[in-house]
């Protein structure tokens, strides 16, 4: 095979490749709700004192529910056994829009 040959045999190659890797990766994620309106600033919350020692702020977020975002506010919880911190969710600009990641507890 020439060289040209080669090289138009390798483009063509990558291309394939590339085109289906996007593909893929076009394709909703199960349970995932995707959302073109992008979320509103958050809402600034007033913290109160803790119920206890024990207890850990949960931020307070958006949630889309009926076709618009409703504020859902933060709340004291107390971690389960091995955890010490709640990493807040967050809304997550991707391909096919706006999409939530839930927090979780560390």
């Amino acid at each position: 095979m020439r060289p040209t040959a080669q090289l138009r045999a390798l483009v063509i190659l990558t291309c394939i490749f590339m085109f289906s890797a996007c593909a893929v990766a076009q394709r909703p994620r199960a349970g995932v709700v995707y959302v073109q309106q992008r979320p509103p600033a958050r809402v600034v919350e007033v913290l109160l004192v803790a119920p206890s020692r024990a207890h850990v702020w949960v931020s307070g977020h958006y949630d889309w529910r009926n076709r618009e975002y409703v504020w859902i506010p933060g709340r004291y919880e107390v971690p389960r056994t091995g955890f010490r911190r709640y990493e807040d969710g967050r809304w997550v600009h991707g391909r096919l829009g706006w999409y939530f990641v839930d927090g979780r507890w560390r």
